[in-house]
C-alpha cells in the first residue's frame, strides 16, 4: 500500500511538471521576441507617419523621466498622423501613450517645485501620469522655460509662429501673453517666421526666431531675432538667424551661470554668451553650409548630455562646451566632431547616450524617424572636425576695429585668406589667444595690396584657442578661415 502510494504521487508530480513546463513553453512563444539591435538603432524604436499628407516625422525632444525614456515625435505644420507621445522600458520596448497628440511639439522641461516634466502639450508627474495642456496643443511648441515673478506655479511656453504663452502649472490654464512677430517688428518679403527656443535666466527671457531665407542672404531683409525681455520691455539683441537658447540654473558654486545662444549668418556661425551681466560673441566655423536655410536647422541644440557636461551641436559640428565663467568669459570649447545628422535632441539614459533624429520626409517615402543608442564618446567616431567661417565677410570695416573671436583649436590644418577692396594696400594684423582666458598676441601683419588678396597658410601643428583680425584702413574686407 505504501509502495503504491509512494509510486502514485510521483507520477502526479511528474504529470504536474510536465504541464507546467508546456505552459511555460506556451508562454514563452506568446510574448514578445526579443527586440533586435543593428548597430546603434532598435528597428522597433521607430515613429512612422502616414504618407498621405505632405509632410516629415522627427523626434522634437527626450526626456529621461519616471523610470522611462520619454519622447514626443513630430509632423510638419501640425499635418499627419502617426506621431505623438511615447515612453521607452528597460527592455527597449516602445510603448504610445493613450493621451498622445499629433503635432509638431520639441519642447521638453522640468518644473522642479512641482516635479512635473513638460513634453509638447504634456505634463507628467512622477509616476507617469499625463496631463494635456488642451488649450495649445493645436500649436507648433518648441519651447517652456521658467516664469520670471511666479516660478513656483507657471510657466512660459514658446510656439514656433511667435505665440507666447503663460500656463499655470496646476490647473493648466492657458494665456496668451504676446504675438513676437509684432513685438519684435519682424516683417518678411520671403518666408515666415519660426521660432525655435527661450530660456530664463538673470532677470530675462531670451528667445530665439531663425527665420533665413535667400532674402536674408542677399541682405533684402533680417528675418532673424535674438532677443530678450525682462518682464516689461522686449528689447532685440540681434537681427540675425538664431536656433537655440540654453543654459542651467545652478546655485552658488561660483559657475556664473551663462546664458548660451546659437545661430549663423553669411560668414559663419555664431555662438552668442551672457555672463557676469554683458552678451560676449564669438564665431565658430560652419561644418556645412546644409544648414543655412530657417528649415535645414532642426534642431541644433545645447544639452548637458551628462552631469555639468554640455554639448553643443552647431551647424554640423559637435562641441564641448565649458559653463564655467571665469574673469568675465566662458573657459574654451573645442570641437568633437563633424557630422551629417539632423539631431532634434539628446540626452543620457540608463548608461546610454540617445540622439533623436528627423530622417524622412514624404519626398523619400514612408515619414520615419527613430533613435540612436551609444555613448558620448562614440562622437568622436563621426569624423573628424573641418569647416569654414569668416570674421568679416564682404562688409565695411572701420580701421583698428577688433573682429569678433574666431575657434581655431581642434583643427588639424588651418589657413587665412584675406581681401579688401580699397584703392590703396590695407595691412590686416591677426591675433592669437593662446590661452583662451582674453589675451592677444599679434601673430603677424600682412599688407594686402591695393583691391588685392592674400592668404596664408598657418604651419602644421599651430593652433591657438582664439584668433581675430584688424584692418589699418577703412575698408571693404573679407577675412575666411578654412580648417581640414
Amino acid at each position: 500500500m505504501k509502495s503504491w502510494l509512494t509510486n502514485f504521487a510521483l507520477c502526479l508530480i511528474c504529470a504536474l511538471a510536465l504541464t507546467h513546463s508546456a505552459r511555460a513553453q506556451e508562454s514563452e512563444k506568446k510574448a514578445d521576441p526579443p527586440p533586435i539591435q543593428v548597430g546603434n538603432a532598435f528597428p522597433n524604436i521607430t515613429t512612422i507617419a502616414e504618407y498621405s499628407a505632405p509632410t516629415e516625422a522627427g523626434i522634437g525632444a527626450l526626456l529621461p523621466w519616471a523610470n522611462r525614456l520619454w519622447f514626443v515625435s513630430y509632423v510638419a505644420h501640425i499635418r499627419g498622423e502617426g506621431t505623438g507621445l511615447y515612453w521607452i522600458d528597460e527592455n527597449m520596448r516602445m510603448h504610445k501613450h493613450p493621451a498622445s497628440v499629433v503635432g509638431t511639439f520639441t519642447n521638453r522641461y522640468i518644473h522642479t517645485q512641482t516635479n512635473q516634466a513638460f513634453l509638447g502639450p504634456h505634463v507628467i508627474d512622477t509616476k507617469g501620469n499625463v496631463r494635456t495642456i488642451e488649450a495649445i496643443k493645436g500649436v507648433r511648441l518648441t519651447s517652456t522655460m521658467d516664469h520670471l515673478t511666479d516660478p513656483a506655479n507657471k510657466v512660459y511656453m514658446l510656439a514656433m509662429e511667435g505665440e507666447f504663452y503663460e500656463v499655470d502649472v496646476r490647473t493648466l490654464e492657458a494665456k496668451q501673453l504676446f504675438n513676437l512677430v509684432k513685438e519684435l517688428n519682424i516683417t518678411f518679403k520671403q518666408g515666415k517666421e519660426h521660432f525655435k527656443s527661450a530660456f530664463t535666466a538673470h532677470g530675462r527671457v531670451v528667445v530665439a526666431n531663425n527665420s533665413y531665407y535667400e532674402a536674408d542672404y542677399l541682405g533684402e531683409q533680417e528675418a532673424g531675432r535674438l532677443a530678450e525681455w525682462d518682464g516689461k520691455t522686449w528689447t532685440i539683441l540681434e537681427k540675425k538667424p538664431f536656433v537655440e537658447v540654453a543654459g542651467k540654473s545652478l546655485s552658488g558654486g561660483g559657475i556664473g551661470n551663462p546664458i548660451f545662444a546659437t545661430g549663423w549668418d553669411k560668414a559663419s556661425a555664431i555662438l552668442k554668451v551672457f555672463a557676469k551681466g554683458k552678451w560676449l560673441t564669438y564665431r565658430l566655423p560652419k561644418g556645412a553650409q546644409t544648414f543655412d536655410h530657417a528649415y535645414n536647422t532642426e534642431w541644433m541644440r545645447i544639452r548637458d548630455a551628462q552631469t555639468e557636461r554640455f554639448l553643443m551641436d552647431l551647424h554640423g559640428i559637435f562641441y564641448e562646451l565649458p559653463i564655467q565663467v571665469y574673469g568675465k568669459t566662458i573657459l574654451p570649447i573645442r570641437p568633437i566632431s563633424n557630422h551629417l545628422r539632423i539631431v532634434p535632441d539628446f540626452c543620457y539614459w540608463r548608461g546610454l547616450f540617445v540622439m533623436g533624429g528627423d530622417q524622412t520626409d514624404r519626398s523619400l517615402g514612408q515619414p520615419q524617424t527613430g533613435l540612436w543608442f551609444g555613448q558620448v564618446d562614440d562622437l568622436w567616431k563621426m569624423g573628424k572636425p573641418a569647416g569654414w567661417g569668416s570674421v568679416w565677410h564682404k562688409q565695411g570695416v572701420k580701421a583698428n576695429e577688433v573682429s569678433d573671436p574666431f575657434l581655431m583649436t581642434g583643427f588639424d590644418r588651418k589657413v587665412v585668406h584675406l581681401k579688401h577692396t580699397a584703392n590703396k594696400p590695407v595691412r590686416f594684423k591677426i591675433e592669437v589667444d593662446f590661452l583662451g582666458d582674453g589675451s592677444w598676441e599679434t601673430y603677424e601683419t600682412f599688407t594686402v595690396p591695393a583691391n588685392g588678396y592674400k592668404h596664408h597658410e598657418f604651419p602644421a601643428g599651430f593652433s591657438a584657442h582664439w584668433v581675430r583680425a584688424t584692418a589699418s584702413d577703412d575698408c571693404n574686407a573679407t577675412v575666411t578661415f578654412i580648417y581640414n
